[in-house]
């Protein structure tokens, strides 16, 4: 009855700011200091926002700039699109951004069916489906780069080329996820009540956070699965990352048949966000091969 109860509490306090989040300006989880005043709102930005039915579930995107196609999947958990920003800033100026706030995440719904990667593909596709016949680059962090995997894997026709950072083998026991509302508000509070007023059903963030640490910590991702995918990959972490040490990175890349990999020295798991200039110069010359 009391976790109810708080639960019911910590909901009612962060719609109560909803109007005023919305004012503030986006930040990324764990963000040092306020956003730029004249930061694009990537995730939350109406003159930029579609919408796309995924089967049970919308799915909110946005479109930048023009040129050939590349997607921007952010982190799981506690990603958002907003995360990915220097990418987009980037990228935009030659390409045609596709930037999905993937299911559960940000404006996107977390409908009814089991979290899966594969799922996630799904609802990917149907993004790019609504925006181009083209083959698309993809360039996914964390969770997105195993949905990208995962996309390149079901339809090596649609991706051509794949950016993977942060995201490498899996198994069961590799790594534990677990993570609820409260723990999650510990973290960042203010990163959660600006994703909270974004979110169409932000009364199923525990379930979210709940089916995706069930995916987490039942998936297998290796040899089988990686030879699988047929395009050029850079796979890519920072020499600090926890969760994909660089042995693992050499590991995966290793799996995949065209691959080439990218390890950032002294930056974590956020590597893009530590140390953007060395991340790009590494993505840029994979992007134009």
């Amino acid at each position: 009855m009391k976790t109810i109860l708080s639960f019911l509490l910590t909901f009612c306090f962060l719609q109560a700011y909803t109007q005023q989040q919305a004012q503030a300006g986006l930040r990324h989880f764990l963000q040092a200091g306020p956003s730029p005043v004249q930061a694009i709102q990537y995730g939350n930005n109406p003159a930029a926002g579609h919408y796309v039915n995924a089967g049970d579930a919308r799915m909110y995107y946005e479109v930048y700039g023009q040129g050939e196609p590349i997607v921007i999947l952010h982190g799981g958990i506690f990603g958002s699109t907003y995360e990915m920003y220097p990418f987009i800033d980037s990228l935009s100026k030659q390409y045609q951004v596709i930037a999905v706030s993937t299911r559960g995440h940000g404006k996107s719904e977390l409908g009814k069916e089991p979290i899966s990667y594969a799922q996630k593909a799904k609802d990917v596709l149907a993004v790019i489906n609504a925006v181009t016949k083209d083959p698309v680059i993809v360039l996914g962090f964390s969770d997105g780069g195993y949905a990208g995997y995962n996309l390149a894997s079901m339809y090596p026709g649609r991706v051509k080329k794949l950016v993977a950072i942060g995201a490498t083998e899996l198994y069961p026991g590799l790594r534990n996820f677990g993570f609820d509302v409260k723990q999650a508000m510990a973290l960042d509070t203010a990163y959660w009540k600006q994703q909270y007023s974004l979110m169409p059903e932000p009364q199923r963030l525990q379930e979210m956070f709940t089916g995706l640490g069930n995916m987490y910590n039942q998936l297998t991702l290796g040899k089988d699965f990686f030879q699988t995918i047929q395009c050029p990959v850079l796979v890519m972490a920072g020499d600090g990352d926890q969760s994909n040490p660089p042995q693992r990175v050499v590991s995966t890349a290793q799996m995949i048949l065209h691959s080439q990999i990218g390890i950032i020295p002294n930056c974590t798991h956020g590597v893009f966000l530590e140390n953007f200039p060395a991340v790009w110069a590494c993505v840029v010359p994979f992007l134009k091969q």
